[in-house]
């Protein structure tokens, strides 16, 4: 993440990171890009990143990237957020997950039309295009105005 971050960086763009307390001797070793916010932890972490972003990207990387990825698709479906959320599928990574989405569609645990939530690409103009053109349309489990959003931030109305 800290090339990604550096490169947007360069390019003239806000970085934010948001780290829990309790990693930043771990992962913070030299010099920052961008703003760093610490919080107590990883709820808050997660709450914070969804407050100040405006899509998700997951590139790959191991179970936290998948946790925290399950997580806003999770929040799309219940309508916490509108938020778009992709994979960047370099070289294939994220088949089997994305086949393991298609399972969960054939065996009925997952709607056909929830399953767009998940956008992917191979790169990342492609993913990008595809989130630019996103459009939530499945059934939230609840009204999006129904959750308590001053917890998660202020999201425009879609």
């Amino acid at each position: 993440m800290g090339m990604v971050s550096q490169r947007v960086f360069d390019g003239g763009c806000h970085v934010l990171g948001v780290i829990p307390k309790a990693l930043v001797p771990l992962e913070i070793s030299g010099e920052t890009v961008g703003e760093v916010r610490i919080v107590s932890d990883m709820h808050e972490r997660k709450a914070e990143m969804a407050r100040e972003s405006d899509a998700f990207i997951a590139l790959p990387g191991g179970y936290g990237t998948m946790e925290e990825v399950l997580e806003m698709i999770t929040w799309s479906q219940l309508g916490i957020h509108k938020k778009p959320v992709g994979l960047l599928n370099v070289d294939g990574y994220y088949n089997n997950l994305l086949a393991l989405f298609d399972n969960g569609v054939k065996e009925g645990f997952i709607k056909p039309i929830a399953r767009d939530i998940v956008l992917s690409a191979s790169n990342a103009l492609e993913l990008l295009t595809k989130m630019e053109q996103y459009k939530p349309e499945h059934d939230h489990v609840a009204p999006h105005e129904s959750w308590q959003m001053e917890q998660l931030g202020n999201y425009p109305n879609q």
